[in-house]
């Protein structure tokens, strides 16, 4: 539980859009472009990890339960299974390194789809509404130097 309870330290804006990019790929099964990526980052494994952590823990997190809400068996059953999916994935990336990210990809994938769509909303469209936050996020944390080019980002 301690995972819960310590906020997570922000990913980088590279690290963000590079585990992004890879789950978009994965996603469209577009394999060619996976490898690519997966060639250009090797910690993917652990970045996808990082992904699921900021993705998993808020949506099974009982915290974010309206006050007058109260907990039930089902809040806790959700809570347990989100920490055991993540320690599941974690497992996987210390015993299979690098060959582990496309399976944790799939699992995450999966995960977006049965947990987080609603309505005519595909896979594709959480990806894209969860890359814009954590994005967002990294870059509040890790802000450019003052005197740095301003970069723009495409997210596509």
């Amino acid at each position: 539980m301690p995972e819960t309870t310590m906020p997570l330290a922000p990913m980088t804006p590279h690290a963000v859009m590079s585990a992004f990019n890879y789950l978009r790929a994965i996603e469209a099964d577009d394999i060619e472009a996976a490898a690519e990526f997966a060639a250009a980052e090797p910690q993917m494994a652990a970045l996808l990890v990082q992904v699921a952590e900021r993705v998993v823990i808020p949506v099974t997190t009982l915290s974010h339960q309206e006050q007058e809400d109260v907990p039930c068996d089902d809040s806790f059953a959700l809570f347990e299974l989100g920490l055991c999916f993540l320690a599941t994935l974690r497992s996987w990336h210390e015993q299979a390194g690098a060959d582990a990210a496309p399976g944790i990809a799939l699992a995450l994938i999966r995960f977006a789809t049965q947990i987080l769509t609603e309505n005519h909303e595909n896979v594709a469209d959480i990806l894209h509404q969860l890359n814009a936050v954590a994005l967002g996020q990294a870059m509040e944390a890790h802000p450019a130097p003052a005197d740095a080019h301003p970069v723009r980002f495409t997210i596509v």
